[in-house]
């Protein structure tokens, strides 16, 4: 695929629920295929759900399929840095810190939560 890719919470949820358009989900599939990324905001967002132990069980697998970016030093100071410039939740503020630091395009269907970050690459599976 070339790019590496960092992929939001709504984009795990939706595809594990199987609402992706058939484009986007092949596209996610391809990700998943060569090892997810994922923020440890989105590990605690998809993890936090109340889910039956089934679903719970299919998000457990793909949290250890997944390379999980934890809140290191850099990834802080880029959301600090984020936080100044815009308005922006925290959580949103951190997934796009950890996409910039780590040099990824980040996975979202959210993208009004992150058109305005200067330098973040953007993908909508919505728009694949």
């Amino acid at each position: 695929m070339g790019s590496r890719y960092l992929i939001d919470s709504n984009v795990v949820i939706d595809f594990l629920a199987g609402k992706l358009p058939k484009q986007g989900h092949a596209f996610i599939c391809r990700i998943i295929d060569e090892g997810p990324n994922i923020s440890v905001i989105t590990k605690m967002e998809i993890l936090g759900f109340a889910v039956t132990p089934d679903v719970q069980d299919i998000l457990q697998k793909l949290i250890t399929a997944s390379l999980v970016y934890s809140l290191t030093e850099s990834v802080v100071k880029n959301t600090i840095e984020l936080r100044k410039q815009l308005r922006i939740k925290i959580p949103d503020a951190i997934i796009a810190a950890t996409a910039l630091t780590e040099n990824m395009v980040l996975v979202t269907h959210n993208t009004a939560d992150f058109v305005n970050i200067s330098g973040l690459s953007l993908v909508d599976p919505w728009g694949k």
